[in-house]
């Protein structure tokens, strides 16, 4: 399947660099038949620490039985709960019915107690995937905590080089922060790292709903290690949302898509940035999709650009598609700066950060209402970034513009149909 490719303006400046964008985007095919799909091996990976007392825990548990009903005999699961100890409390295994009926039976025994090791109970549930995992299979860790990694390894830059690794071995890993007392600052970077997908839940309620969500869309996934490949030479690329990139000195660049679900629509804006060129030379850019086992085949889009003058850049149509793309992501990423100088207590700079993405909107809005929307969006949220913020308020700035930059919805699932 070929990519979908809008670039935002056809003309680029003969006599000085320019900038434009590129929105690549796809609809994931739809999965086949429930019969034909590849085995998923998962390891559920439960915090049992003193503050998961009470509903926490109990919602937690229910969450995982649920989520063990979606799956089937030759699917592989573990359950591994931590504290400043670490317990598998079902090695991995076939999800039979009887291993199905005794996960259930020994996790209800499982209550709260003690400190925080999640990186070694995270490891260890890794370990139980690495252990058993088919060539053919979905390799997915589900970490849920309510609180901070404070003993075994606490480095937030170590987790997530092991998140990485892991993700090289097909192991991929998804967080769920429970509550205001995580951090969300780990959490997402281990989740980015592990090609996995983050998620915050403010109440415990909300626990089964988003486990067997994460684990539903392992169990439709269509393409594996799905990226986006384009080659643009003599013209550096770089996405703007902040997925894995890797760029070569022959002008191609590579952006990590991660595994794709059934339907999942997907769309990746690049920042371009051209060198000088002779009026009327042409410039082109070629894009396609790869994924492990080829279902996105290998078809190139091709998109060009005219090297022009000053006045034909000036007075050139803009895709305003793309610039709603655009604009979304540079809103998201101003909002996520603000909240780190908000954090720190640096009130007048997060204000300064929104005031700024928003006249650059402004500036290329026009008369758009949509960009002049998220433009006053962006001014509504000055008086809230310039004081002090509760966790709760933080977490709920910082989930939000998660979604917007990876492209999920409000509550952090997958993006599907055609309003996506």
């Amino acid at each position: 399947m070929k990519p979908n490719v809008r670039i935002d303006r056809r003309f680029v400046r003969a006599e000085a660099p320019s900038t434009r964008y590129a929105l690549v985007s796809l609809t994931a095919p739809e999965a086949p038949r429930r019969a034909e799909r590849q085995p998923v091996n998962v390891a559920f990976v439960l915090d049992r620490s003193g503050s998961m007392g009470g509903q926490k825990i109990r919602l937690a548990c229910e969450a995982v039985n649920q989520a063990l009903r979606l799956l089937r005999p030759e699917d592989r699961f573990a359950l591994v709960v931590y504290d400043d100890q670490v317990d598998v409390v079902v090695e991995s295994t076939n999800a039979t019915r009887e291993a199905v009926r005794n996960a259930l039976q020994r996790l209800a025994q499982v209550d709260a107690r003690g400190s925080t090791d999640l990186g070694g109970g995270w490891l260890r549930g890794c370990e139980q995937i690495a252990a058993h995992l088919g060539p053919d299979s979905v390799g997915r860790c589900l970490l849920l905590t309510d609180g901070l990694a404070n003993c075994g390894i606490t480095d937030h830059d170590e987790l997530c080089r092991h998140a990485s690794e892991l993700r090289t071995r097909r192991i991929t890993t998804s967080t769920f922060g429970v509550g205001t007392d995580f951090d969300e600052r780990l959490l997402h970077p281990m989740a980015d790292a592990g090609a996995g997908h983050f998620y915050f839940i403010e109440t415990a309620p909300q626990i089964p709903d988003l486990l067997t969500s994460e684990l539903g869309e392992a169990l439709e996934t269509v393409a594996r290690d799905a990226a986006l490949v384009a080659l643009t030479p003599g013209v550096q690329a770089e996405p703007l949302n902040p997925f894995p990139f890797r760029a070569a000195a022959d002008g191609s660049a590579r952006v990590a898509l991660g595994d794709l679900v059934s339907g999942q629509d997907v769309a990746v804006v690049l920042k371009l940035t051209f060198p000088l060129g002779a009026k009327g030379d042409t410039v082109a850019a070629r894009f396609r999709l790869e994924d492990r086992e080829h279902v996105l085949g290998d078809e190139w889009q091709v998109a060009g650009w005219t090297f022009a003058g000053h006045h034909e850049n000036d007075i050139q149509e803009r895709d305003r598609l793309v610039d709603r793309a655009v604009a979304d992501l540079y809103a998201a990423r101003a909002r996520a700066e603000a909240l780190e100088h908000n954090r720190a207590g640096r009130y007048g700079e997060a204000r300064r950060v929104l005031e700024a993405t928003e006249r650059r909107i402004r500036q290329h809005g026009g008369s758009d209402a949509e960009l002049n929307h998220i433009a006053d969006l962006l001014r509504q949220d000055q008086s809230l970034y310039d004081e002090h913020m509760t966790a709760l308020a933080m977490k709920k700035q910082h989930f939000a513009s998660y979604n917007v930059t990876h492209r999920r919805d409000a509550v952090g699932k997958a993006r599907k149909g055609p309003n996506a």
